[in-house]
């Protein structure tokens, strides 16, 4: 080979492994806006939890993997149907009955999760696995649960189980429609 094709060949290799190497520098970049834009608040209180942003990563991917090996089916119609009346029922029985409406309510979030098909595990696993697809309202859910188990004691009011109750319909709605953040409402 000429030096010419020498010095082309030395060109290009120089620029792959730059391009290797800028590649691997963004790659947990990529990785890390990837997970922050699906676990959202999740994401973030993951980070603060862990030792640090890689093994909070770490743990994100991992519930990925969990979930993807979950299966999950949306509710039919009909379903969907019967949970929203008795959404309903649990509003009006708040009225009369607060603190069973609120008992209720957590039964319903967590039939709701069966029906999907998310496994009866411990709190914290059910948690990790909601947080996949349901990450935005998992905040406000763990809230509820913990007023809910205040609740048990008798040390909440009846304004925070009202709040329960607003923060469980927040993760029952995103239950039922599927957990697609373009069409999780509320149901009134």
């Amino acid at each position: 080979m000429s030096s010419t094709a020498w010095v082309v060949v030395i060109i290009i290799a120089v620029v792959v492994v730059v391009l290797l190497i800028v590649m691997a520098a963004l790659r947990p970049r990529t990785r890390s806006k990837r997970l922050r834009e699906r676990f959202g608040p999740e994401y973030d209180r993951t980070v603060q939890e862990a030792q640090n942003r890689k093994v909070a990563e770490q743990e994100l991917t991992e519930r990925e993997k969990r979930h993807d090996q979950l299966e999950l089916r949306e509710l039919s119609p009909d379903e969907k149907h019967r949970y929203e009346a008795a959404w309903t029922h649990i509003q009006e029985q708040f009225i009369d009955d607060p603190s069973g409406a609120l008992d209720a309510a957590d039964r319903l979030v967590n039939q709701a999760m069966t029906d999907r098909g998310y496994p009866r595990d411990s709190y914290d696993q059910q948690l990790a696995d909601l947080s996949v697809e349901h990450a935005r309202p998992l905040g406000r859910y763990r809230s509820a649960h913990d007023i809910a188990a205040r609740a048990e004691r008798g040390a909440v009011s009846t304004e925070d189980m009202r709040t329960a109750i607003v923060h469980y319909r927040e993760l029952f709605a995103d239950l039922l429609d599927g957990g697609h953040p373009d069409t999780a409402q509320p149901h009134h």
